[in-house]
């Protein structure tokens, strides 16, 4: 059985062990050690997801199964790029599901709960940004409803990369 709650405070460490992991398994093989660990230490460490646990701008949701975390996802307030255009925009900044969940219908729960709760802050659009390379969450978005907008620079550690700009209406 899944759950989907809001984050708490006491899940700071379980949740920065698997913000790593699930980071890491998604692009270490595509990156270098260095910059992934440049990457990893600063924005997946417990003192950090503690910080951002506690920011009024960001909602945390874990999904728990078999009483362990198994995925994430996280909107934030932030300003939208030029090319997301639909009213009061929001961001689902991250989300994640552990390996050993992908395909069990895991991820899709946590979408729906992620848009619901972009909509309880008042959203009326919903964006994000995902590597232009990872070509299963690009399917997984377009089939969740988002389209490509245009391009954004993400870093990773040293390394620029290109995110592809999502938006859908909520």
């Amino acid at each position: 059985m899944t759950t989907i709650r809001r984050a708490s405070p006491g899940d700071a460490a379980s949740l920065s062990a698997l913000a790593a992991r699930t980071f890491r398994d998604a692009f270490e093989i595509y990156n270098t050690p260095e910059n992934m660990a440049l990457y990893l230490a600063s924005n997946y460490g417990p003192t950090r997801q503690a910080a951002e646990l506690q920011d009024g701008r960001i909602v945390t949701l874990v999904a728990e199964a078999s009483g362990e975390l198994a995925g994430f996802a996280q909107l934030r307030e932030s300003p939208a790029p030029a090319c997301v255009t639909g009213q009061s925009p929001i961001e689902l900044w991250r989300f994640y599901v552990d390996r050993e969940w992908h395909g069990q219908g895991l991820a899709q729960a946590l979408m729906a709960a992620s848009l619901e709760a972009a909509a309880a802050r008042g959203a009326g659009t919903i964006w994000l940004t995902v590597w232009e390379r990872n070509d299963r969450a690009l399917a997984f978005y377009r089939k969740c409803g988002f389209e490509v907008r245009g391009d954004k620079e993400f870093m990773l550690g040293n390394d620029p990369q290109t995110d592809r700009v999502m938006t859908r209406s909520l």
